[in-house]
This record gives C-alpha cells, sequence and structure tokens, in this order.
C-alpha cells in the first residue's frame, strides 16, 4: 500500500482526477506500486503485464481500495499487442495522459565478454525498444491534446559500472537517453518524458539482492538513508512527474536510491 502521505496528497499539486494511466509490468513490484498511487490521487489506471490473471487481480485490488482501474494484459515485445492495449484503453476510458514505461528484464549476470548476441538483443528489446514502441503509439495522441506525461523506469545501473550486469546498465542507460531525446522532440506539445532510477528496492525482481543477508547489510551501510528502498518510494516520484507538481520538469532521470550513488 502506498504511505499515509501520498494517500492524503491527491489534492492541488498533485491531483490526477480525470486523468487515465497506462503502466506497464504493473501486475507485481514497482509498476503495481506506481499504479496504485496514481490511482489513489485520482487516476483511472490500466494495469497490464503478460498475464491477464495477475492484472486483474491487482486492478480488483486497486478497486477494492476506492480506485478506478482496468485489467490489459499485453506482451510489450509484440507490437500487435501494444497496439491493441491502447486500442483497448481508449475503448473503455477514452484518451491516455500518463505512460508509464515499467517493463525490463536482465536475463543474464556476468561479464560483457560471454554476452551472447541474443541475450543482448532480450535486454536492449525489452528494456527500450518496447519503450519507444509504445511510447511512439502514445505521443500523438497527447500532442492533439498539447498535454501528456511519459515515464520511464530505468536504473542506477544505467550510472554507474558493473562486472555483472553490464547488459542490463548498457540498457537502461538507453532508457534515460530515451527519455531525454523524446522530451526535445515533443515538449513543444507541452509532454514531459521522464525516467526514474531506483536504487535497490525490496521487489521479486531484485530479490536475489536483498535476501541476501551479506549483501543486503553492505548496501544498507553504503546508503546515507541506511535502509533499502520499497516499491513505494519509487511511486511517489512517479506521482511527482505525471502531476501537476511535475509540470516543468522533462528530459531528467530523477535518482531514488537512498543517495547510495552519492556516497562515495
Amino acid at each position: 500500500m502506498v504511505s499515509k502521505a501520498l494517500a492524503g496528497a491527491g489534492m492541488g499539486f498533485f491531483d490526477l482526477s480525470g486523468k487515465t494511466a497506462v503502466i506497464t509490468g504493473s501486475s507485481r513490484g514497482i509498476g503495481r506500486a506506481i499504479a496504485a498511487a496514481l490511482a489513489q490521487c485520482g487516476a483511472q489506471v490500466v494495469i497490464s503485464s503478460r498475464k491477464q490473471a495477475a492484472c486483474e487481480e491487482t486492478a480488483a485490488a486497486i478497486s477494492a481500495a476506492g480506485g478506478e482501474a482496468a485489467a490489459i494484459a499485453c506482451h510489450v515485445g509484440d507490437k500487435a499487442q501494444l497496439k491493441a492495449l491502447v486500442e483497448r484503453t481508449h475503448a473503455r476510458f477514452g484518451g491516455i495522459d500518463i505512460l508509464v514505461n515499467n517493463v525490463g528484464v536482465n536475463p543474464v549476470l556476468g561479464p560483457l565478454a560471454e554476452l551472447s548476441d541474443e541475450a543482448f538483443d532480450r535486454v536492449i528489446a525489452s528494456n527500450v525498444k518496447s519503450a519507444l514502441w509504445l511510447s511512439t503509439l502514445v505521443l500523438p495522441e497527447m500532442a492533439a491534446r498539447n498535454d501528456g506525461a511519459v515515464i520511464l523506469v530505468s536504473s542506477i545501473a544505467a550510472l554507474r559500472g558493473s562486472a555483472g550486469i553490464g547488459a542490463y546498465g548498457i540498457a537502461k542507460a538507453g532508457v534515460n537517453q530515451l527519455a531525454r531525446s523524446l522530451a526535445c522532440e515533443w515538449g513543444a506539445h507541452n509532454i514531459r518524458v521522464n525516467a526514474i532510477a531506483p536504487g535497490l528496492i525490496k521487489t521479486d525482481f531484485a530479490r536475489a539482492l536483498w535476501e541476501d543477508e551479506a549483501l543486503a547489510r553492505r548496501r544498507i551501510a553504503e546508503t546515507p538513508l541506511g535502509r533499502l528502498g520499497t516499491a513505494e518510494d519509487v511511486a511517489g516520484a512517479a506521482v511527482l512527474l505525471a502531476s501537476p507538481a511535475g509540470s516543468f520538469i522533462t528530459g531528467q532521470t530523477i535518482v531514488v536510491d537512498g543517495g547510495v550513488t552519492i556516497a562515495g
């Protein structure tokens, strides 16, 4: 669930009433937390991931909490399914005001010298290409209304070197650059495009890291705020970027890591 502070922020600067948000990869983890937070601030949200049942469970939970949510399964690597996601959202809610590209995978660990072409292509396709495809489908309608917000979920892996997840870091650096480029291309239409770069967040995606007690203790010791992140921490940044409070922020990568990247 989102924090009490965020739950009370659904008016004024953070009011998303009447807005429709599509969030990919939102049946769990960071995507689910972002969807719940946007819904609490008044947005109608579309929950999307590969499995319809998982989407429906998340949408039902948001609806039970007083939000409005629809479940539309989609494989972001399939252009036809992305087009169907947009069309079905139009049929249910009308136009799309907020797009959160949250899907991303990291299927390999190890040095870049051992990275297969197939694995590298998959990392780039799921993290960068799919976000470009879906954004390109949605941006023209935002431009027609002269308003919109696109959020890309990146990672601090894009900001630091790594001996084990180099391909993932390269892909997420591409996500950051995608935000900057789209922000330049569409800013004249009052469309804001930004990225969020989380640190180590306690989600299923990063479970192998935060369940390693020695690694978790070391990361906490290196983090100025002295704890690991939660999905709700990332959701707060998404609400800022999606709402009127973030109306003059574009082309940026907002780091949500408790300070670990500035701690040396």
